[in-house]
């Protein structure tokens, strides 16, 4: 055989087609190795969508925490005193009574003085600590910071105003530590 047979040979013969078969073959293992790499991309980028999504939850989730710590601390010192208030006011509603009491007997002037002055100066100490008396006589009444004790006619006050205070109510900050015990106007008697 000749060198021109043998040309014949590897272009259409099974050389020629060996090569044929390893370019396909080859060209289907890149095709499958491209989708393989392309679906582990495309898996791997989720995987990273997912994570970045945890981490972005997680820190909202840890800012919101601290700003509901900050609130709930700020709540607790701000009310702390609630407690003590609402002890000293029976001291205050009992010098209250003491002072009308000695007001009432002519021959305790200096006692009616000095419970005056101690009253004034727990009065000032809850107004130092924003405790402030809840405004009821005359005032249109407001279940938040009212009791109504009782209701009665009254020809001074309109329904639904307080006309008497049986004790005193107090709000500290914005939260009442004791309701006012009141009576509330009906109205003018018919």
């Amino acid at each position: 055989m000749s060198e021109q047979k043998q040309n014949e040979t590897n272009e259409e013969g099974p050389i020629f087609k060996a090569n044929e078969a390893g370019n396909a073959t080859a060209e289907a293992l890149d095709a499958a190795f491209s989708d393989a790499a392309d679906q582990t991309i495309e898996k791997l980028e989720q995987q990273l969508a997912e994570a970045v999504d945890r981490e972005l939850k997680a820190q909202a989730e840890l800012e919101n925490f601290r700003k509901r710590i900050y609130r709930e601390t700020e709540q607790t010192i701000k009310y702390a005193s609630l407690p003590l208030i609402r002890d000293l006011l029976e001291v205050l509603d009992n010098l209250t009574r003491a002072t009308e009491a000695a007001s009432n007997a002519p021959d305790a002037t200096g006692l009616l003085d000095g419970v005056k002055m101690v009253q004034q100066q727990m009065i000032a100490v809850f107004a130092k600590y924003h405790c402030k008396p809840i405004p009821g006589l005359g005032h249109p009444f407001d279940p938040n910071v009212h009791q109504a004790i009782s209701q009665s006619p009254s020809n001074q006050y309109d329904a639904g105003q307080v006309m008497l205070e049986a004790s005193n109510g107090y709000i500290l900050h914005d939260r009442v530590v004791r309701p006012s015990a009141v009576i509330v106007s009906t109205g003018k008697p018919s």
